[in-house]
C-alpha cells in the first residue's frame, strides 16, 4: 500500500477517507521535528504540507520513494522546486482554494484599521467614553492599491470594489491590455501607487526581488494616513523599518499575518508597536477554505501517485 505523510494539519474529514485508500502517517508534531520527519519519509510516496515544512534537498534524500508533493495552499517558498524536479517529484499547490478568505481577510483588515472603533473594550470597561478619539474613516471613497494582480488580488478587488472603494493595481507580470484590468485602475510602478492608496494590500510570492520591498524609503511614499496589509508571504515587509514607521506616526495602521520568522521569536520588533494587527498566518484559512484545500490537496497527489502506476 502506497504510504503520505502529512506533516502539518488539514481537514480531519478528507484525512480520514484518505486513511481508507493509503497507509497514511498525520502528524502534526512532524513540522518541529525534524529527525522524526525524515524518518517518517524514508519510504513514503508522497507528502502533504502547509508552509513550515522545508522540503529541501535533505528531505529529498531521505525519501528516495517520493512521487508528490502536495502543498496545502499556493506559496512555494519552502519547497525546493528544482531539487524536486531534478528528482522527478511533482509539486502541486492548491490553486484556487482559498482565494476568498483571503480577500474576506483583507478586506475586514482595512475595515477595522480605517474605522479605528473595534480597540477600546478594556476603556469602555474601565468607564472611559473616548467617542472623539475614535472617530475614524470610511472604506468607501478610498483608494485600495493592491501589488500584484494575481488570483487571489482580482478576488479582492471585486469585493472592494461592491464597497464603492476605488481599486487601484500594480503588476509587471501582467500584460497591460490583459482582460483582468477591468475596473481597476493599472499603475506602472510601484511608487505611483503607493503615493495615492489609502490601503496597500500585498499580493507577491517571495523571491530576491520582492523580500523587503516594502522598505523605509516605501513606507516614506505612502500617506501617513494609509494603512498596509500583509497576507502574503513574510520577508516583503521590512519589519523593523515598519515598526519605526507606526512608532513615529508616518503610518495609520498595519496589519500583518505573515512574517520573516514563524513564530515570531521573543524579543521581535513589533513588540509594542502601536495600531499594529498580527495575526498567525491564518488569513486563507476558514473551515471552508481548510477543507476545499485539503480535499483539492489529495486529489491532486492521488493523481499524480495514478500516473506513476503507484497503488493505494
Amino acid at each position: 500500500m502506497a504510504k503520505i505523510v502529512i506533516s502539518e494539519f488539514m481537514d480531519e474529514a478528507v484525512v480520514e477517507k484518505l486513511q481508507t485508500q493509503f497507509d497514511v502517517i498525520f502528524d502534526t508534531t512532524l513540522v518541529d521535528n525534524r529527525s522524526s520527519l525524515l524518518d517518517a519519509v524514508a519510504d513514503a510516496d508522497a507528502i502533504i504540507v502547509r508552509n513550515r515544512t522545508q522540503v529541501n534537498t535533505e528531505l529529498l534524500a531521505a525519501a528516495p520513494r517520493l512521487k508528490a508533493v502536495g502543498r496545502l495552499g499556493v506559496g512555494l517558498d519552502n519547497i525546493d522546486l528544482e531539487a524536486c524536479d531534478s528528482q522527478g517529484v511533482i509539486v502541486k499547490p492548491a490553486h484556487g482554494g482559498n482565494g476568498s478568505s483571503v480577500a474576506e481577510y483583507v478586506l475586514t483588515g482595512i475595515l477595522m484599521l480605517r474605522r479605528n472603533a473595534y480597540f477600546s473594550s478594556q476603556s469602555m470597561l474601565a468607564g472611559e467614553w473616548p467617542r472623539q478619539a475614535l472617530i475614524g474613516r470610511e472604506a468607501s471613497g478610498s483608494t485600495l492599491g493592491l501589488v500584484g494582480f494575481g488570483a487571489i488580488a482580482r478576488e479582492t478587488a471585486r469585493r472592494a470594489l461592491a464597497l464603492d472603494m476605488k481599486v487601484v493595481a500594480f503588476d509587471p507580470h501582467l500584460a497591460a491590455d490583459a482582460p483582468e484590468w477591468a475596473g481597476v485602475e493599472r499603475h506602472e510602478s510601484l511608487d505611483s501607487l503607493l503615493a495615492v492608496a489609502d490601503s496597500v494590500s500585498l499580493h507577491v510570492p517571495l523571491t530576491d526581488e520582492t523580500r523587503h520591498l516594502i522598505d523605509d524609503g516605501a513606507l516614506n511614499r505612502m500617506k501617513p494616513s494609509a494603512i498596509l496589509i500583509n497576507a502574503a508571504r513574510g520577508g516583503i515587509v521590512d519589519e523593523v523599518a515598519l515598526a519605526v514607521a507606526l512608532r513615529e506616526g508616518r503610518l495609520a495602521g498595519a496589519l500583518l499575518d505573515v512574517f520573516e520568522q514563524e513564530p515570531l521569536p521573543v524579543g521581535s520588533a513589533l513588540v509594542g508597536v502601536p495600531n499594529l494587527i498580527l495575526t498567525p498566518h491564518i488569513a486563507g484559512v476558514t473551515e471552508e477554505s481548510n477543507a476545499r484545500i485539503s480535499q483539492m490537496t489529495v486529489d491532486n497527489v492521488c493523481d499524480v501517485l495514478a500516473h506513476a502506476g503507484v497503488s493505494a
